[in-house]
């Protein structure tokens, strides 16, 4: 009898066992490259990236945890000796961008050499920019919707925007109109994750903005579930734990502006039926709007800054669905107060973080960060287009957006806020 359960148990345990090795081993895009950034390989010197430190362990895990960890732990030793084809010097690719979609011919690309020997201070900067975000996320004063919740707190579908190269050990962040485009197209370029007649992308802006822009193409958080199941939050923590963070921010305002010339003022038919006509309805007095985009604007129908803003503020706006990610609060994008990122970049400063990045995550000799467009929408624009903006919407649209200023070390718009 004794011999009987003994022999159950050694089932169970070992159809455990094989899901597990199933889990870690055989999923196409998982954790066969887990071994890169882990402390026996970490993507930059100690002390580079505040909050990183080599040789970590893996301390403090729950039982789980831990054991997922020994076991892709287990792994290293086998994958040390894997060639990494990615690890090859690359071809820096066509001088000039094939370019195709609207939006980008309209603004066109900058191709003016920049010095990555710049003079800023970078890794200051890195320190600085995360000393901000640590002290207001750990000041019980400072408060905004979402900051106390934990990472196990946050759906599943607010995870959407977490980018995994798994080849590389990176996670990044992607936050619409703060150049996620070309940072998608590095992430498909180091992931491997996009071919191209059966060879991988090796230049990002060979890859057309149809495909950078399609879920399917990255490997995100919010899919772990489908992939592990119930130990999917469990490998997150591995991955956050172990991973190199970074995102990418701009003025919260400035944004906002960015997003409303590209998706309002360029004919987007997608835009225009789920977002402008209901505008226009309710903060424009129109009715019997064309059905298309087209027609629209050349009726001379289209929404203005105002209407958008009035959009924001209207609590109706958040009841019947989130905020559009392209302006939704950087903060419910990327939770920075859940998630320790190592790294955090500005399009203020694009070129040379970009450059300092690549650099930190040693695949600089792979790829370098496309260039950047032309007439990028600037803050001394601000006053311009609030000009029009009754002073208290502007106050409660900072309100709106206080948290990413706060967070982010962007100063308060005293001008656009006072009398």
């Amino acid at each position: 009898m004794t011999k009987a359960r003994l022999l159950r148990l050694s089932v169970v345990l070992v159809s455990i066992f094989m899901i597990l090795l199933i889990i870690v081993y055989w999923d196409n895009v998982g954790t066969a490259h887990f071994y890169l950034h882990t402390s026996f390989s970490r993507p930059h010197s100690p002390g580079a990236i505040p909050g990183i430190t080599a040789g970590e362990d893996w301390e403090a895990l729950p039982d789980v945890d831990e054991f997922l960890a020994k076991l892709l732990s287990s792994s290293l030793k086998q994958n040390s000796s894997i060639p990494r084809k990615t690890e090859q010097l690359l071809v820096q690719g066509s001088s000039k961008p094939v370019v195709s979609n609207l939006e980008e011919n309209v603004r066109g690309y900058d191709w003016s050499t920049h010095n990555d020997r710049n003079s800023l201070d970078q890794e200051k900067l890195q320190i600085e920019r995360q000393r901000t975000l640590r002290e207001f996320c750990a000041n019980s004063s400072f408060t905004f919707p979402t900051k106390e919740r934990s990472f196990d707190d946050i759906p599943n579908y607010e995870l959407n925007h977490l980018i995994v190269d798994d080849r590389h050990g990176i996670i990044y962040c992607y936050v619409p109109k703060v150049a996620c485009t070309n940072w998608k197209r590095v992430m498909i370029v180091l992931s491997e994750s996009l071919l191209d007649q059966g060879v991988p992308y090796r230049n990002p802006l060979d890859i057309p903005r149809e495909h950078v822009h399609n879920t399917s193409t990255h490997l995100t958080f919010n899919k772990f579930w489908r992939r592990y199941g119930k130990f999917s939050r469990h490998l997150m923590k591995i991955k956050l734990k172990k991973y190199t963070k970074f995102l990418f921010v701009r003025d919260p305002f400035v944004r906002l502006i960015s997003a409303f010339r590209s998706k309002f003022e360029l004919e987007n038919e997608e835009f225009y039926r789920r977002f402008a006509i209901p505008m226009l309805k309710l903060y424009s007095n129109h009715t019997n709007l064309p059905t298309s985009v087209s027609e629209a604007f050349g009726a001379g129908l289209k929404v203005s800054f105002s209407d958008f803003i009035q959009y924001l503020l209207d609590p109706r706006t958040e009841k019947m669905a989130p905020f559009n990610e392209h302006w939704r609060q950087v903060y419910r994008l990327c939770h920075p107060c859940q998630i320790d990122y190592d790294f955090i970049g500005k399009l203020e400063t694009l070129d040379e973080d970009a450059a300092y990045l690549l650099q930190l995550l040693k695949v600089d000799r792979l790829l370098r960060f496309p260039p950047s467009y032309r007439n990028r929408t600037a803050s001394s624009w601000e006053d311009n287009w609030f000009a029009k903006i009754p002073q208290a919407w502007r106050q409660q649209l900072y309100k709106l957006y206080e948290a990413d200023f706060v967070l982010f070390g962007y100063p308060k718009p005293e001008n656009l806020l006072k009398d």
